[in-house]
């Protein structure tokens, strides 16, 4: 894909639609964050657009099932991955979102360790807390979609037991021995790896005032770092 001609970006303008609560200006969705930290990290001025769960399939003509999705001039690109994909490829030579192939080839691997991984255990955690924070127009279709996915009553995903949380924080242990060597996953500055898990920890962030990790967790500690990149982005989306 060739590089965009210079200024071209100004002109046309860059969209994202982003998944919202009932309050709209509190947007959650773990891959929109990774999204929105990535433009950030590129340094594109970026319009969002707060979309329910309701009106994705509305997007750009119609046709989407799912956010981010991302209008760039003419182009629409969907998928928090191949956003970061495309943005690699079409500004070159703003920052560099992975320093190379080989840091593409790890946060594909981040990216699917978040979704697998980190998502499936941190929605049981706080998944009422999503429900409750949706628009009345959302909330049939998230307890419809959820309750199917995981067999059961919403009020019977969340749990929030001993065992259940000790086992979230258990599977970050090769990311909590990483951290106590470098800042980021990236070393001293952060990669679009980074942004995959900060995702997702934002979207818990975001949805719930449960405590995911103790404050003295190196987790915990890189989280608090991320939050602060970009003058803020992450930090100052929730007050």
């Amino acid at each position: 894909m060739p590089p965009r001609e210079e200024g071209k970006e100004d002109i046309l303008g860059i969209k994202l639609y982003d998944l919202c609560g009932q309050n709209r200006d509190l947007r959650f969705s773990p891959a929109c964050w990774r999204t929105r930290m990535a433009l950030a990290h590129k340094g594109l001025e970026v319009e969002t657009i707060p979309t329910l769960f309701t009106e994705i399939g509305e997007i750009e003509g119609g046709g989407q099932t799912t956010v981010p999705v991302l209008k760039d001039g003419d182009r629409v690109i969907r998928d928090s991955f191949d956003i970061a994909l495309y943005l690699e490829e079409t500004y070159p030579d703003l920052p560099s979102l992975f320093q190379g192939e080989g840091g593409k080839k790890t946060s594909c691997f981040i990216d699917r360790w978040s979704n697998m991984v980190v998502n499936r255990q941190l929605i049981r955690l706080c998944i009422l807390d999503i429900y409750n924070g949706l628009d009345e127009k959302d909330k049939p279709y998230f307890r419809q979609s959820r309750e199917t996915r995981f067999g059961m009553p919403l009020e019977e995903i969340e749990d929030r037991s001993a065992p259940r949380i000790e086992a979230f924080r258990d599977s970050f242990a090769p990311f909590r021995e990483a951290l106590k060597a470098q800042t980021f996953i990236g070393g001293e500055a952060p990669l679009y790896a980074d942004y995959c898990i900060f995702g997702s920890l934002q979207w818990g962030r975001m949805v719930s005032d449960f405590t995911f990790f103790e404050e003295n967790d190196p987790v915990c500690q890189w989280f608090e770092c991320c939050l602060d990149l970009f003058d803020g982005l992450g930090r100052n989306a929730k007050v």
